[in-house]
């Protein structure tokens, strides 16, 4: 049961199709999700408009949830923690080098902002609130487009000095595999993203591949076998290094957990000799679409000096900070520029 000092915190995750969010509310150590909603991101018209887009997104929140002290933005890529500027997003077109949005968003609303990555949002999320609860140390995967991370010890998701920390699918397991994305061979991504689980059922997308593998398609099995023995090498690679409680599959194809499971863990079984598998629980994500809007929400909360409350006058501020409830122009710099995440952290 949350405590009536309990304070409440705002999460945006962007994404490459809808901007989602998320507010949560803190009493100690609880933890509870009071309301979510979506938009539309408007992709092609280009990162001022999404900046933009994200402060109005939050405004309307605030006004329907009031109360709210800070605000987390996952996005979908790498970024600076320090500067609250984003380096390279994915599926979001535009230049994002050195793009502000910490600050931008922190100043038309009136709050202190922080940005983190969304697989890692999604691990902080699973860990206070999902499938990693009283883990005391948690990998997890999202399955989905890439193959995002992230890495939890001791109640604490790591970011390292940059937010990069996690990014578990850039793990090479073969030096001379197919190329990746990120510019190196033989990624983990390079083999179990969406297309190549395609591929390996033979159908247009991973989702008709685990439907014909559900309805007993040889092919689509076999495919499914193969892309579980891919994961169950990079988890072993992590098991190896951290003997983790728990591993959270996520992501769009976690919706496969149940037909990965055992190619995973037949691959564990040949290559983990260093600690006992009985004791690393292998379980899907728990909180679905919403666990990056959520682990964003968390991130903000636990990255803050407490404010003063935001309530009824946030129409007052967004209305001073030059953006109103429909999306308007967003600030180029500010005090706020400078919010930053904590490497090395709970994030």
């Amino acid at each position: 049961m949350i405590e009536e000092s309990a304070t409440r915190h705002l999460g945006l995750d962007l994404g490459g199709t809808n901007i989602k969010w998320a507010v949560v509310e803190r009493g100690g150590d609880a933890w509870a999700t009071i309301a979510t909603d979506h938009v539309g991101t408007p992709r092609t018209a280009g990162p001022e408009a999404i900046v933009a887009a994200l402060a109005s997104v939050g405004h309307d929140a605030i006004a329907r949830c009031p109360g709210i002290t800070t605000v987390g933005i996952g996005i979908p890529g790498l970024y600076d923690p320090v500067a609250g500027t984003t380096r390279f997003l994915v599926n979001v077109p535009g230049d994002w080098a050195g793009r502000p949005v910490a600050g931008p968003v922190g100043e038309a609303l009136g709050l202190p902002a922080f940005l983190i990555n969304d697989a890692r949002a999604f691990g902080l999320a699973e860990l206070r609130l999902g499938a990693g609860r009283g883990a005391s140390s948690m990998i997890g995967l999202t399955l989905g487009t890439g193959v995002g991370g992230v890495i939890a010890v001791d109640g604490h998701v790591l970011q390292g000095h940059d937010g990069t920390t996690g990014e578990l699918g850039h793990q090479t397991i073969d030096p001379d595999g197919p190329w990746c994305g990120c510019g190196n061979r033989g990624c983990l991504e390079a083999f179990a993203r969406a297309d190549q689980i395609a591929a390996a059922c033979g159908t247009a997308t991973a989702e008709e591949g685990i439907a014909r593998a559900r309805a007993g398609d040889a092919r689509a099995v076999d495919g499914l076998t193969e892309i579980g023995r891919y994961l169950g090498i990079g988890i072993g690679n992590m098991i190896a290094v951290l003997a983790p409680d728990r591993v959270v599959l996520g992501g769009g194809i976690s919706v496969a957990t149940d037909l990965l499971i055992e190619p995973i863990r037949a691959e564990l079984r040949r290559r983990v000799h260093t600690t006992s598998l009985d004791s690393v629980e292998i379980v899907a994500a728990e909180l679905g679409t919403w666990a990056g809007a959520v682990g964003a929400a968390i991130h903000g909360a636990e990255h803050s000096v407490r404010p003063e409350p935001v309530g009824s006058s946030v129409d007052a501020v967004v209305a001073g900070a030059g953006i109103g409830a429909g999306g308007g122009r967003t600030g180029t710099g500010g005090p706020r520029d400078g919010a930053r995440s904590i490497p090395g952290e709970a994030r």
